[in-house]
């Protein structure tokens, strides 16, 4: 049997402080959702000013990152390419804003971000992320 490496409470706390830290530093009202690898909500955050939509939007971009593996931004460039067959796929976000946790070669969860353009929630995606020390 192999082990894998997941996400502690600690992890997650960091990740949320860092995202919301990056977030409050470029006036970004935003909701960020931290999951697990399996799709399951760890952490929501809706920030002051965030609109109420941003909450289910940020969890299914953090559900989809986490289940597809990969960014949701790949799932919108698929669609964008014209294969419009992939949007009956059963994935909750194909937009940019959700990003898959790494650690040791290992999906271990996902955070979705939603409130600001696409590359604004990315980056606080990111931000979360760079919290942690990932090997």
């Amino acid at each position: 049997m192999r082990t894998k490496p997941v996400l502690t409470d600690e992890d997650v706390r960091k990740i949320a402080a860092a995202a919301e830290a990056h977030a409050a530093a470029n006036h970004w009202s935003v909701t960020i959702a931290i999951l697990d690898d399996g799709g399951h909500l760890l952490h929501l955050h809706r920030m002051d000013g965030a609109a109420p939509s941003t909450v289910d939007m940020a969890t299914a971009k953090g559900r989809t990152a986490a289940l597809g593996r990969r960014e949701t931004k790949a799932y919108e460039d698929i669609v964008k390419q014209g294969r419009i067959a992939f949007l009956s796929a059963p994935l909750a976000a194909m937009v940019e804003g959700g990003v898959p946790i790494v650690a040791q070669g290992e999906t271990v969860g996902a955070i979705g971000v939603s409130g600001v353009k696409s590359e604004q929630d990315t980056a606080v995606a990111r931000a979360g992320i760079a919290a942690l020390e990932l090997g």
